[in-house]
């Protein structure tokens, strides 16, 4: 029996404007005589990303490259890159949104492993728990740091927290390195107890045997065969690597946590009965946030993740489409009264995150919260 968690959302809350909404996306999408899928921007993007991650390797492993400071570009680039294939390539085929054909979805997702993830773990993680219960405290792991970092006033103040907005961004750093290392491992443990494995046809046998297999030639690609490739000691390697890591990242983290966990979005506990106010649409609507939707450049690299919100309301639609979305979404909410969070750069949004940080970490966000309801 697959345990999935399970969160009841209010559907006698406002339940047209999701129908009204749906009703309006598609319609868009029939009378433009457009896929919800991938185009051609969207392939070419592919090959772009894929050739930054891929090219500064292949140049160390041919040895093309033998000095530290060329090498460790290699590593720069290559961070940028794999944010890129994070963001904006194997997110959108992990979410089924890349092709109608679910084979090539699982060719393209598979790319994850190539930057050190393992794609049924992510799909777990992202698809299941995340989508499903955004912002709500218990069920989605995006808010859950065992006791790290507070990122929701629902969740227990510790006295280290005070420091909290000093030190995140240090675990931001290190995010992709810890899944690379012990995240997907301690992951697939816990899901397994959940039965969660069960929902990607997985037996934790068969899944620990793919994860060891993928992180011996992952670490095998990135870090062996650079070291004899270039002639370099070891540890010039790994300074590089790290780096990668480091940047990667820190673009992936910043670019989630502005969507999410800012002082504009809301965040819930259930009730003793699993249950939420709001209908799952306006869930959505209210802890998630738009960003910088007026940079072209920035929406392009970031896989139009600064259009959070359609993502989260259109998961199986390609990024390629959420701007012209954007305007349905954002109208047919004005309609209904329901808030459509947005920041007009990604400054803003930053800005609006640490200062979250900030409040929960030092209590003050509960000060006010209580000052408020008397």
């Amino acid at each position: 029996m697959v345990d999935i968690p399970v969160v009841t959302f209010n559907e006698s809350d406002q339940p047209d404007f999701y129908k009204v909404l749906k009703k309006r996306v598609n319609a868009y999408f029939k009378e433009n005589n457009i896929s919800k899928h991938a185009n051609l921007n969207m392939v070419l993007k592919t090959i772009f990303m894929v050739t930054v991650y891929f090219t500064p390797l292949i140049l160390m492993i041919i040895g093309v490259i033998t000095t530290f400071w060329p090498m460790l570009l290699m590593w720069v680039i290559m961070g940028f890159g794999m944010a890129g294939i994070g963001l904006a390539i194997m997110h959108d085929a992990n979410h089924g949104a890349y092709s109608k054909n679910q084979k090539v979805n699982n060719f393209v997702g598979f790319i994850l492993n190539f930057i050190g993830g393992y794609h049924y773990n992510w799909r777990i993680q992202h698809n299941v728990l995340h989508h499903s219960f955004t912002n709500v405290d218990g069920f989605d792991e995006d808010i859950e740091k065992q006791g790290i970092v507070r990122f929701s006033p629902t969740q227990e103040r510790k006295g280290i927290f005070r420091f909290q907005v000093y030190y995140t961004p240090f675990l931001y750093g290190i995010l992709t390195l810890y899944w690379f290392l012990f995240k997907d491992i301690e992951q697939t443990i816990r899901y397994n107890k959940k039965n969660l494995l069960q929902t990607q046809g997985l037996t934790l046998r068969k899944a620990l045997i793919q994860i060891i297999f993928h992180k011996i030639w992952y670490f095998g690609l990135t870090i062996i065969l650079p070291i004899y490739g270039t002639g370099l000691p070891w540890w010039h390697i790994a300074i590089g690597f790290v780096v990668m890591n480091f940047i990667s990242g820190m673009i992936l983290a910043l670019i989630f946590q502005s969507a999410h966990v800012i002082e504009d979005t809301e965040f819930y506990k259930t009730d003793e009965n699993g249950c939420v106010e709001n209908n799952w649409a306006i869930h959505q609507m209210k802890t998630t946030a738009n960003f910088a939707n007026g940079s072209i450049f920035f929406s392009w690299f970031i896989g139009a993740l600064n259009y959070q919100i359609e993502h989260h309301l259109f998961p199986n639609v390609c990024h390629v489409h959420y701007k012209d979305l954007a305007k349905i979404v954002k109208k047919t909410a004005a309609e209904y009264n329901v808030p459509y969070h947005e920041h007009k750069t990604f400054f803003g949004a930053l800005k609006s995150h640490f200062t979250l940080l900030h409040r929960l970490g030092t209590g003050k966000y509960d000060r006010d919260l209580a000052a408020a309801s008397v």
